[in-house]
C-alpha cells in the first residue's frame, strides 16, 4: 500500500513557475511508475507527465518544453517542475502510482488527494 501527498500547488500570474511535489509512504516506491495528472472543471482527468522505475520520462504534447518530471527514490518523492505557466493549465493536479507505466488513468492504483493550481492571466 502507497499513500501519496501533493504539495506546491497555488496561485501564480502567466509566465511564473511552480514546482509541485509528491510524497510517498509504504510500498516499494522505486518499483512503480509515477504520474501526474491534471483536472480542470467540468472536465475529466488528463494525463500531464510520468516517469518510470529508470528514470524515463513521457509528457503530453501540451507541456513538452515547458514541464519537467523527476523522482528522487531515496526521498521517496516525485517532482513536476512547471515554467512558462499558462491560464489553461489551471487544474487540480494529482499525484498517481502503478505497476504499469502508461497515460491511462485507470493503470494507476494510487492517488494522492490533489494540489490546486491556478494560473491569472
Amino acid at each position: 500500500q502507497v499513500q501519496l501527498i501533493e504539495s506546491g500547488g497555488g496561485l501564480v500570474q502567466a509566465g511564473g513557475s511552480l514546482r509541485l511535489s509528491c510524497a510517498a509512504s509504504g510500498g516499494t516506491f522505486s518499483s512503480y511508475c509515477v504520474a501526474w495528472f491534471r483536472q480542470a472543471p467540468g472536465l475529466g482527468r488528463e494525463f500531464v507527465a510520468r516517469i518510470d522505475w529508470t528514470g524515463r520520462t513521457y509528457y503530453t504534447d501540451s507541456v513538452k518544453g515547458r514541464f519537467t518530471i523527476s523522482r528522487d527514490n531515496a526521498k521517496k518523492a516525485v517532482y513536476l517542475q512547471m515554467n512558462s505557466l499558462k491560464p489553461e493549465d489551471t487544474a487540480v493536479y494529482y499525484c498517481a502510482a502503478g505497476s504499469i507505466c502508461s497515460s491511462v488513468v485507470n493503470n494507476y492504483v494510487y492517488w494522492g488527494q490533489g494540489t490546486q493550481v491556478t494560473v491569472s492571466s
